[in-house]
């Protein structure tokens, strides 16, 4: 038997945007793999906290946080939070600029006042599928706290949502040389969001390290996902499937397209491909 190694990102491709619930297509299809010899991993922006509802579904390990941390078969095998300063300079140039701040720790994530409304407020404006994660889960409290009661944990990184573009300009400019800043797909209203990450790691990266870890060649890795922080995961795994209710960017670059996660995307994927 070939064994393979999937990475699946969760919201928007193995869950619909903001749940905790695949469809039992996906599960199956999760089973199904596994049973068959091959490795089954989460890769997902989410943090550790966020994302651990979703392990009672077995899987063989988890990237968390963008790549920031990562478990294999219950082991710890990278962990990088930002530094102090790396925080410090972070948040106040987002602050000073107005963009609304969702910082990630590893157990929790901690939001700005009114963000919740300023989400609500433009959750029609376009069809990204981060906005429409991020404006459920804070509407669903899952795990996201209001940010004064941040007590100074370890921050892997920080999601953000800006009215336009010129606001990120300064914060760029400030801070490019040591964090990417992950735009998703932009609103016809302006709305910008998207995250800062690390250039330390990314999803990419932690594909490498779990193969590595592994000794599985990169060339059998499978990734799926559907949004551009996505990007680096697809490009680093032999193959890269982009779900179709995932941004038209993401799509052209994708070596294949799967079903929705409403029309059994996953499982439809895995059949395809022999996984299972």
């Amino acid at each position: 038997m070939h064994r393979k190694i999937i990475f699946l990102d969760i919201d928007g491709t193995l869950t619909p945007p903001g749940s905790n619930e695949p469809p039992e297509s996906a599960v199956w299809a999760v089973n199904k793999a596994r049973e068959a010899g091959h490795y089954v991993f989460l890769c997902t922006g989410r943090n550790y906290g966020m994302l651990s509802p979703l392990l009672k579904y077995g899987f063989d390990g988890f990237v968390a946080s963008s790549g920031g941390y990562i478990e294999c078969q219950g082991k710890v095998i990278y962990d990088c939070p930002m530094t102090q300063r790396q925080k410090q300079d972070a948040m106040e140039a987002l602050e000073k600029n107005g963009i609304y701040r969702t910082v990630e720790c590893k157990e929790g994530s901690y939001t700005d006042e009114g963000l919740k409304e300023f989400l609500k407020s433009h959750a029609q404006e376009g069809s990204n599928s981060e906005l429409l994660r991020w404006r459920e889960q804070v509407e669903a409290s899952l795990n996201i706290l209001p940010m004064k009661q941040y007590q100074g944990q370890p921050v892997y990184k920080i999601v953000i949502m800006s009215l336009s573009r010129k606001n990120l300009e300064e914060p760029q400019n400030l801070l490019s040389h040591e964090f990417a800043f992950c735009i998703q797909d932009e609103n016809t209203g302006g709305l910008i969001n998207g995250e800062i990450v690390n250039r330390k790691f990314d999803k990419g990266r932690a594909v490498e390290k779990v193969c590595q870890h592994l000794q599985i060649p990169l060339c059998d890795a499978v990734a799926v996902g559907d949004s551009m922080n996505d990007l680096e995961m697809l490009e680093t795994a032999g193959l890269g499937i982009c779900m179709e209710n995932g941004s038209e960017a993401m799509k052209k670059l994708a070596d294949d397209i799967c079903p929705s996660v409403a029309e059994h995307g996953i499982r439809e994927a895995f059949l395809k491909h022999g996984l299972i």
